[in-house]
């Protein structure tokens, strides 16, 4: 039976995927595959290639750093074990064209992989916890925001969704009592959105129009003071809730004053 090591200085995830690509053309082939990853020192590169020898295997490869690259062609060598560079050959093609050299950073791949799928869960989280969806989810979110009706939860949840974190949004609403789970999560955690009674009159009257629903009590000056004045007596239940006043204010600014605020409380645990 063949034995291929694969060694990494990353998760071996690329090397991986190439070998068992390759390796569907030989079907009847037995193959016994042994990763290293994380390979980062000299040390680690000769106590692979020492344990190759002894198992009479060959080493497949992907070092960014030319050094450890390197040493690892020599230190096969004096071994005499067979070695296939998968990232030299390619990160080299890659200077010449870019004309720039490669930033031999380990895991980068890795990493701005986990960034991308840390992204799409926090875009689904987003739309699965909106406007009071899944309260017993509440304790799983990063941040929630807790607001009226146009005081931009859903867009900011968006937003900051992008960015990788997990919110969710809970309306408040004139003479329905919140979800009894948000007044049992840390209040660091929780965001109270305000805005003045004229501004979001405003906004809701236009939100009607565009719908062509005509006027509403919605959009009543006088529903609109009494339920951010409902929203208020909600917020001071949990004096440690952090308020933030969105008249005005693009997205942007309002996203970056909660991420201030969220920041702050996790510097001083």
């Amino acid at each position: 039976m063949l034995i291929i090591f694969i060694v990494s200085d990353g998760t071996g995830r690329t090397a991986t995927q190439a070998l068992s690509a390759a390796l569907t053309q030989f079907p009847s082939q037995e193959v016994d595959i042994v990763l290293h990853k994380e390979v980062r020192s000299r040390a680690k590169i000769q106590s692979a290639v020492k344990e190759a020898q002894k198992q009479e295997a060959f080493i497949v490869h992907t070092m960014v750093s030319n050094e450890l690259r390197e040493y690892m062609i020599t230190c096969s060598r004096q071994h005499n074990v067979e070695t296939i560079d998968l990232m030299g050959p390619l990160l080299g093609r890659l200077s010449e064209k870019l004309i720039r050299s490669p930033s031999e950073k380990p895991g980068l791949f890795s990493e701005l992989n986990k960034e991308y799928f840390q992204r799409i869960d926090a875009m689904q989280f987003a739309f699965q916890h909106d406007d009071g969806q899944r309260p017993e989810g509440l304790h799983k979110a990063e941040i929630v925001l807790l607001g009226v009706s146009r005081t931009f939860k859903t867009p900011l949840s968006i937003y900051l969704a992008f960015k990788g974190w997990f919110v969710a949004n809970v309306p408040i609403v004139l003479g329905i009592e919140p979800p009894a789970e948000l007044f049992t999560l840390p209040p660091e955690k929780v965001i109270c959105l305000t805005n003045n009674a004229h501004n979001l009159a405003t906004l809701r009257h236009s939100r009607l129009e565009k719908l062509g629903m005509g006027t509403d009590t919605y959009a009543s000056p006088a529903y609109v003071n009494r339920e951010l004045m409902y929203a208020q007596s909600v917020f001071n239940r949990q004096r440690k809730w952090a308020v933030v006043r969105v008249t005005n204010k693009p997205i942007e600014e309002i996203a970056s004053e909660i991420l201030a605020i969220i920041n702050a409380h996790q510097k001083t645990e």
